[in-house]
């Protein structure tokens, strides 16, 4: 289920109206480096904060909001919550496939959290553990899991985590904003934007939080009116 290529949609993640203050030095640093991106910062400001929980909580409410659009991810994920309480593997495990299909999940995304249910349980996933590790290691632990794939990682350590380099590629948000930024029309791929981005270490999260934020700005653009984006949307 976990593509390359996804759509944004952060219906599992937690939006505030506050704006994100301690993305400002970031951001402010990469205003420096970047002209173009100095530009939009002024015109769009800071995100809002955003985050989402760790551990299970978190991972199953992004692998719900894979692949649906924003308002389908949130209200999958509003139903998981109510009937999910607390949302622990144990709870998840012990609702009938039928209640987690009526909630909204598909059979492929009951099947992937039953696995991170179970991981976390018998302790093959130590997420304690692994939140020690460097970026590239918890990135290749989580996505050894069936079900959490390149971009769900990248979602648990840029939202869950707060990592501060994280760089997801994968996001067609993020790449349709960083082109419009940077005044490139059409389609661009995975390595455009993994090159593009290397101006912008060490705070690519940073960066990446600003896209999604830029994306949905009147002021901004690479957002289509119909857009399904909610957070980074």
């Amino acid at each position: 289920m976990d593509k390359t290529e996804h759509k944004s949609q952060m219906g599992g993640v937690q939006q505030h109206r506050e704006q994100d203050e301690s993305l400002r030095p970031a951001l402010e640093a990469l205003s420096q480096k970047d002209p173009d991106f100095s530009k939009a910062y002024v015109a769009c400001g800071l995100p809002p904060e955003r985050r989402q929980d760790t551990g299970f909580a978190g991972l199953i409410r992004i692998i719900a909001a894979q692949q649906v659009s924003a308002k389908a991810a949130a209200a999958i994920i509003d139903r998981l919550n109510a009937r999910c309480q607390p949302l622990t593997p144990d709870a998840y495990l012990a609702l009938p496939e039928e209640t987690l299909r009526e909630i909204g999940l598909s059979a492929r995304k009951v099947t992937y959290g039953r696995i991170l249910a179970e991981a976390l349980l018998s302790g093959s996933l130590d997420l304690h553990h692994l939140h020690q590790q460097d970026d590239d290691s918890l990135i290749s632990s989580l996505t050894a899991l069936k079900g959490i794939g390149r971009w769900t990682a990248d979602i648990y350590l840029l939202f869950s985590l707060r990592r501060p380099d994280v760089w997801p590629v994968g996001d067609l948000a993020v790449r349709q904003a960083a082109a419009h930024l940077k005044g490139v029309d059409g389609k661009v791929s995975p390595a455009w934007l993994n090159e593009t981005g290397e101006i912008w270490r060490p705070h690519r999260s940073a960066a990446a939080l600003f896209l999604w934020h830029y994306y949905r700005h009147p002021k901004g653009g690479g957002a289509p009116k119909h857009d399904r984006l909610e957070i980074p949307g």
